[in-house]
């Protein structure tokens, strides 16, 4: 991407000339040129700089904070030696100021109170909210044990927190993340190769010859080296396969769009290993070499023909056997996407199984042009006295999914409800950088869990739903107000990015580190606190590490050398994998003596209702999740969400594009507010599809209040996943309703 002089000039003439221009402008220009040298004078007389990494979403860029003379952040812009961003951020993160600058910020703790009977909130000191937040902890220890507190987290902020609970006894401790978005691709290829997918995905995107994307909205989820990484691979004449019931703008950039029939992608992926095994298309050598279990999956396929799939997924015999040819004819440079968002339909482990398999049969694990060998440095650990260990944790919690590595956000939650079956009671909450009401399904059961709780305190940044059920709100400043933990992220090669303060915490937000700091000395766990500043924490750390904070402060990014071997195999060794065979387990004994099938199967998922459709959402490039619907600088980008609507479904109903309507779900939930319809080619004519993170419903949200559907209020019905228990929302179906159920309703 260059930067034009005009949009330099434009620039300029905001006052933010030099920051915009830093480094890619000066590089354009020359080492020796008077704009060069005028460019950096500008910079150094007018802006100061501070290393951060960006928190509006988990890809965690690292980059600079610009503030002027008077301390007023001007401008966030990626730093150039981050393999995350290549110095260039996404929309989200130069809109990351936004969550700086609005004025919607929570400003100081609330505590729950009783006021003519009504419950309201009142402003609180800090010191009488954490004594309050202390008393409670004490109390559930006391009563209960202190596991029936449980904390449910999201980002940055939560690895402090979950120190604090694991130093007072509770590991009962989760986050949506992994049920509800990436947990089974994780158990899929942890099955098969022995190790987790991670994030970044080691996905050797800019070297392939053919990226293979199944639900996977590279563009849209704006996985911002990805996104880089894809528009390399597009110039370099790769060829790209999008699976997709709607014409995603992945999509738009592919060779072949396959709008397949939504919930039947695993018949799909049998399909072209039929097609692969049978036509001999494999990687024969590394199939031989590398793998087991090649002859139970042969016989396996051999029924699952292109024709047998086009019944169940309807694309075409001829258009499954061209896309597998190509895949094959790629080999091994080859990328069958383990996507990021996979809770769909609660076969999603196997799907996922299905996909891992499918890169095995092409050679592409460990190899140029698929997948990396991707490396980390550890930050070594800030000595503290070692955690008590908890009588019963999220592992006893979750022990019906065998394969689950994480606590499940759902079952933690159901256990703050009461039954004779409940062996690990809940009876207290923390929330913390997770609108957990806006994406946790089944809201009933939500509500019905978060009624039963003694106490609940959240912490957040913006006066999220979630917020209105706790007894205490906390309010935390924003990741460029504060320290925190060194960034180490699995890379092509190890590096590590810090998060330093641009400015001071605005009104009276504090850091999560300091929150869970101050809980901790009020519950005599200052030992496991033992510094004043986190600041000296890092310090520590980056001493350990060899280098320091001094140096950080001045590059942002460190990178280290590889350590764990070469990026790609050795074709001259024989590389042993992290499972029980030491091979890749394309017939996994493992889930069998679980009672599990051993290899992928297709099974069949519950149609759409008579006037019904599939409801669908994803992402948009410039919000993540509903954190940012408010957010000034994004909300400018996108208000509110639309519908997509088949034109032979708008026909039928007789709605139109700019429309507003209303959904109603299988199960008779109708959404609080309307929806504006789009109508539009890109979508099958048996679903809808929406973006996620909009209808908010709290006031206080004065920009995204009322705009827009929140499509998990319609998720009532949930497929659970049970080889690792993720929560597949996609099984759920919506009519059309185009005059207003709540016009005599006062919402």
């Amino acid at each position: 991407m260059t930067t034009s002089r005009r949009k330099f000039i434009k620039i300029s003439a905001l006052g933010l000339g030099g920051v915009a221009a830093t480094t890619s402008a000066l590089n354009m220009f020359g080492a020796n040129s008077y704009l060069d040298e005028l460019v950096k004078e500008n910079v150094a007389k007018t802006f100061k700089r501070t290393p951060t990494y960006c928190e509006v979403c988990f890809w965690k860029c690292a980059a600079w904070t610009y503030t002027d003379e008077e301390g007023t952040i001007k401008k966030i812009i990626g730093n150039e030696t981050d393999p995350h961003c290549f110095g260039r951020l996404c929309p989200r993160g130069t809109g990351g100021v936004g969550m700086y600058t609005d004025e919607d910020r929570l400003k100081t703790p609330l505590i729950r109170t009783t006021e003519n009977g009504e419950q309201t909130f009142r402003e609180a000191s800090w010191d009488e909210a954490l004594d309050l937040v202390a008393s409670k902890f004490k109390a559930v220890k006391e009563k209960y044990g202190a596991e029936s507190f449980a904390l449910l987290k999201h980002g940055s902020p939560g690895s402090h927190l979950e120190h604090l609970f694991k130093a007072y006894g509770s590991d009962t401790i989760a986050e949506p993340a992994y049920a509800q978005c990436r947990g089974a691709r994780e158990a899929g290829f942890a099955l098969t190769y022995g190790s987790w997918v991670g994030s970044p995905e080691p996905t050797d995107i800019r070297d392939t010859k053919c990226l293979v994307l199944i639900g996977s909205h590279i563009g849209e989820n704006m996985h911002n080296s990805q996104v880089q990484e894809m528009s390399d691979a597009i110039d370099n004449g790769a060829t790209i396969i999008t699976v997709d019931p709607r014409f995603s703008t992945a999509a738009s950039k592919s060779q072949h769009w396959l709008a397949i029939k939504p919930a039947t992608d695993i018949a799909l992926l049998l399909a072209w290993m039929n097609v692969i095994i049978s036509e001999e298309l494999y990687d024969k050598d590394y199939v031989k070499k590398y793998t087991n279990g090649f002859d139970e999956l042969r016989d396996h396929v051999l029924n699952f023909t292109p024709e047998w799939a086009y019944g169940i997924t309807t694309i075409k015999p001829e258009e499954i056997r061209k896309t597998a040819r190509k895949m094959a004819n790629a080999s091994p440079s080859v990328i069958v996407h383990p996507g990021r968002h996979v809770s769909w339909y609660g076969d999603d482990t196997q799907r996922a199984r299905a996909m891992a398999i499918l890169n095995a049969l092409l050679g592409s694990w460990g190899r140029r042009g698929g997948f990396y060998f991707k490396e980390s440095i550890k930050v070594p650990k800030f000595p503290a006295p070692k955690y008590p260990h908890p009588k019963w944790d999220w592992r006893n919690i979750c022990e019906k999914y065998p394969i689950a590595q994480m606590g499940i956000t759902s079952e933690v939650i159901k256990c703050a409800i009461p039954s004779e079956d409940n062996k690990y009671p809940v009876k207290a909450m923390m929330v913390a950088g997770t609108n957990i009401t806006k994406s946790i399904p089944q809201k009933e059961l939500l509500e019905k869990a978060m009624d039963e709780m003694e106490f609940i305190v959240v912490m957040d940044t913006m006066p999220m739903a979630v917020t209105g059920y706790a007894d205490v709100v906390l309010p935390e400043c924003t990741y460029l107000e504060r320290y925190d933990g060194i960034r180490s992220a699995t890379n092509r090669e190890p590096s590590i990015a810090v998060r330093v303060p641009a400015v001071e915490p605005k009104w009276d937000s504090k850091p999560g580190w300091w929150v869970a700091k101050q809980i901790g000395e009020r519950l005599g766990l200052g030992d496991y606190f033992n510094y004043d500043d986190y600041k000296e924490v890092i310090e520590w750390q980056l001493q350990k590490m060899g280098t320091s904070l001094e140096e950080m402060n001045k590059i942002g990014v460190k990178h280290f050398p590889r350590t764990s071997g070469p990026l790609y195999m050795d074709e001259n060794k024989t590389h042993e994998f992290a499972t029980a065979s030491g091979k890749i387990e394309l017939y996994s004994k493992e889930l069998k003596n679980l009672g599990f099938d051993p290899l992928p199967n297709y099974t069949k998922h519950p149609e759409p209702p008579q006037g019904f459709y599939r409801l669908n959402y994803g992402r948009a490039p410039m919000h993540t999740f509903s954190r940012t619907a408010n957010n000034p600088n994004l909300n400018d980008l996108k208000k509110e969400n639309d519908l997509w609507v088949n034109p032979k479904v708008a026909r039928i109903l007789g709605i139109k594009t700019g429309q507003y309507v209303w959904l109603k779900n299988q199960d008779d939930v109708t959404s609080t507010f309307s929806i504006k319809v789009r109508v539009t080619e890109r979508v099958r004519w048996d679903s809808v599809y929406m973006v996620h993170g909009f209808g908010h419903d709290n006031k206080k949200l004065t920009r995204a209040y009322a705009k827009g559907i929140n499509d998990t209020q319609l998720i009532s019905k949930v497929a659970i996943d049970p080889i690792m228990g993720g929560t597949g929302m996609r099984g759920n179906f919506v009519t059309i309703l185009t005059e207003n159920p709540h016009k005599n309703i006062e919402i």
